[in-house]
């Protein structure tokens, strides 16, 4: 009789455990690592919007801070700021994708967003509040973010209930800033 060459069943099975084993160990690390890159965005894209908004009051001073997200980009339904120039209703100030210009939704980076002009006084908004949310808890992230004209930037730690994306987002901004992003268990990021 031949004798056979290759690997036995039992060598096999041993393999398939071991990458297994590895997988197991390796998966969970790199969701972690994209949702710390979400994060990281979300932290990144919440400094433009507060940068945003200083620079649209300084620019428009009539309509003080912006009525809402979508008018600190280049405007509904534009990927490029419109050959006219900027304005109250596309201020030009952050790209399509983070002002929902691009898509409807101010999604980026599985982080919804929102901001919101409050307080209106003679017509100029007074306050604003800038949020971020991840759009699906313990996947695109676990952290809320919120920010308003004082320009520090608060964090909302890690609870389930931290979901939602923009429509959460606009909640949370609707809700303003000294009164929803400075009560416990809101911290600053430091």
């Amino acid at each position: 009789m031949r004798k056979q060459k290759g690997f036995s069943l039992i060598e096999l099975l041993i393999v398939v455990a071991i990458i297994l084993i590895i997988a197991a160990i390796a998966i969970p690390n790199l969701l972690r690592a994209k949702i710390s890159a979400n994060e990281s965005s979300a932290v990144g894209s919440i400094r433009n919007i507060i940068t945003a908004e200083i620079s649209y009051s300084t620019s428009f001073p009539q309509a003080g801070y912006a009525l809402n997200i979508l008018s600190l980009g280049p405007g509904a339904g534009n990927q490029t700021c419109p050959a006219a120039g900027p304005a109250t209703t596309n201020a030009c100030l952050i790209d399509a994708v983070l002002s929902g210009a691009a898509t409807g939704t101010a999604t980026k980076s599985g982080y919804g967003f929102a901001a919101a002009g409050q307080n209106a006084v003679a017509g100029a908004n007074t306050s604003f509040t800038s949020a971020g949310v991840p759009v699906t808890y313990n996947q695109t992230g676990t952290r809320d973010f919120c920010a308003f004209e004082d320009g520090v930037l608060r964090q909302l730690p890690p609870a389930v209930g931290n979901t939602g994306g923009a429509a959460a987002a606009a909640a949370l901004a609707a809700a303003g800033g000294p009164a929803t992003c400075t009560v416990a268990p809101w911290i600053v990021l430091q």
